[in-house]
C-alpha cells in the first residue's frame, strides 16, 4: 500500500547530554534553513531522479507534479490527484502532512521544523557527488522511519532516502535540478479532459 501511494507518486534538535551532538543538530537546522531558503528562491523547480525509480518532479511553492514508474500525480496545494496508468484510474485526496512525504519528499523543505527531530552526518559521497548529510526523524510513528537528505555546497539536493517503516528504502540520486521554471497553476492539477477514460474515485 506504501509503495502504490508513493509511486502514485525530501524540526526540535534531538535530545542530547553532550555540548558535541548538540552542535551537530545545530549545523542540521542551519544546513536545512539554508536549503529552505534556497529551495523558496529558486520558484520554478524541474527535477529529474533515479534511484529505486527514475522519474520526472515538478515543483513550485507547496504545488507538485509527479510522474514516476507509470503513475502520475498532481498537487496544487489541498487537493491531490494519483492516477494509474495500469488500471486508469485517478484516486482524489486531501493528503495529510505525512502522505504528502511518502508521495513528495521535498514537503519536508516546509515541514521540518514542526514534524522532525534531525542531526547532521558530515560529509558524504552519494552517486559520486559530496555534499553535506542531514537525517531526518519524525517525532511521532508512522510509515516514515527516517530521511536521509544530502546537500551540495549550493544547498541543492543531490540524494534523498526515505526508510520506511517496513524496512524499505526509497532512493532519490538527483541527476538534474534546474531552477527558475516557468510552471503555471495548471501543471499541478489533473486534467480531465487527457484522460477520457480515467475512472475517478473521489477519497475526500
Amino acid at each position: 500500500m506504501i509503495m502504490k501511494r508513493f509511486y502514485f507518486s525530501l524540526l526540535i534538535l534531538i535530545t542530547s547530554v553532550s555540548a558535541v551532538f548538540a552542535q551537530k543538530d545545530a549545523k542540521a537546522q542551519a544546513i536545512l534553513d539554508k536549503t529552505a531558503a534556497a529551495y523558496q528562491k529558486a520558484e520554478g523547480i524541474a527535477i529529474t531522479f533515479g534511484g529505486t525509480q527514475k522519474g520526472t518532479l515538478l515543483l513550485k511553492g507547496s504545488c507538485f507534479y509527479l510522474d514516476c514508474a507509470g503513475v502520475k500525480s498532481w498537487f496544487d496545494g489541498k487537493t491531490q490527484w494519483s492516477y494509474a496508468q495500469q488500471n486508469e484510474e485517478v484516486t482524489v485526496s486531501n493528503p495529510t502532512a505525512e502522505e504528502l512525504q511518502s508521495v513528495n519528499p521535498y514537503a519536508l523543505i516546509t515541514s521540518y521544523k514542526t514534524l522532525f527531530n534531525y542531526h547532521y552526518r558530515g560529509f558524504q559521497t552519494r552517486n559520486g557527488k559530496k555534499g553535506q548529510e542531514v537525517v531526518l526523524t519524525p517525532r511521532q510513528k508512522g510509515e516514515i522511519q527516517s530521511i536521509t537528505f544530502t546537500v551540495s555546497a549550493d544547498y541543492e539536493p543531490i540524494y534523498i532516502g526515505v526508510k520506511l517503516s517496513n524496512g524499505k528504502t526509497q532512493e532519490f540520486n538527483i541527476t538534474s535540478y534546474q531552477t527558475h521554471r516557468n510552471l503555471s497553476s495548471s501543471i499541478f492539477r489533473f486534467d480531465a479532459k487527457k484522460y477520457p477514460n480515467a475512472e475517478i474515485i473521489d477519497m475526500r
